[in-house]
């Protein structure tokens, strides 16, 4: 293994593991290509964790970049005990930073997913914690946050190539107003925006950062939006 020098992009191997994966998802498989998970995958994810923290930064102070596995690097080990799907292994990379005191998973942060043929940046909170829902919904009615919450969405929908998710009820709750400007938030036990792409030229080099950083930062409102509502709670 090469000898720490900085973040300078991913490499065709990078993919290559996860398409091999794909196709190999056992554990006497990995065993036997882990030296090259660690190599082609690990390695880069760690440099890239903390190049991107250092840029986050400037936008998100007080941003977690940890490039230790269930800190900012996702587990690529599966958790079957309830799942249908057996296979040991995730198929792709996830790499999270966070921004908040609660819990890495309770916070707002930024997400980066990668496969063997696509790229995913996003933003937000996929799921809220129980005791947030409430604040949550009150935050989405109220004149000023509220208002706050809708100019975040309105500049991420300015991007065509922008989602944002998080939609899981039906009704809307009791007590709230059906007729609210801000309703269709109302129905959401998460928050979220992101945009994903095929595998484009820079992320082999070093210049991937710079093209995440444009992304989380046009993200940025909708973050800040739901940093202030974990603090609130």
């Amino acid at each position: 293994m090469s000898e720490r020098t900085g973040f300078s992009g991913f490499s065709k191997g990078t993919l290559n593991f996860f398409k091999d994966l794909s196709k190999n998802n056992t554990k006497a498989w990995f065993e036997q290509h882990k030296n090259v998970y660690e190599e082609q995958v690990l390695f880069s994810a760690r440099e890239f964790v903390i190049a991107m923290g250092a840029r986050l930064k400037k936008i998100a102070p007080r941003i977690q970049a940890d490039p230790r596995v269930n800190k900012s690097l996702f587990r690529l080990n599966r958790d079957t005990r309830f799942s249908h799907d057996k296979t040991p292994y995730k198929t792709n990379l996830g790499l999270w930073f966070w921004e908040g005191t609660g819990p890495r998973m309770e916070c707002s942060g930024f997400y980066f997913h990668l496969d063997s043929e696509k790229l995913m940046f996003g933003s937000g909170l996929y799921a809220f914690p129980k005791d947030m829902l409430d604040a949550y919904r009150q935050s989405v009615v109220h004149p000023v946050q509220g208002a706050a919450l809708a100019k975040a969405i309105k500049g991420i929908k300015k991007e065509e190539a922008y989602f944002y998710g998080g939609s899981h009820y039906k009704k809307i709750p009791s007590g709230y107003d059906a007729k609210h400007p801000n309703a269709e938030f109302l129905l959401h036990d998460g928050l979220y925006a992101g945009i994903e792409m095929a595998i484009p030229t820079e992320f082999f080099s070093a210049a991937l950062v710079n093209l995440c950083f444009d992304h989380y930062k046009k993200m940025l409102p909708l973050h800040k939006w739901l940093l202030a509502l974990t603090e609130r709670v």
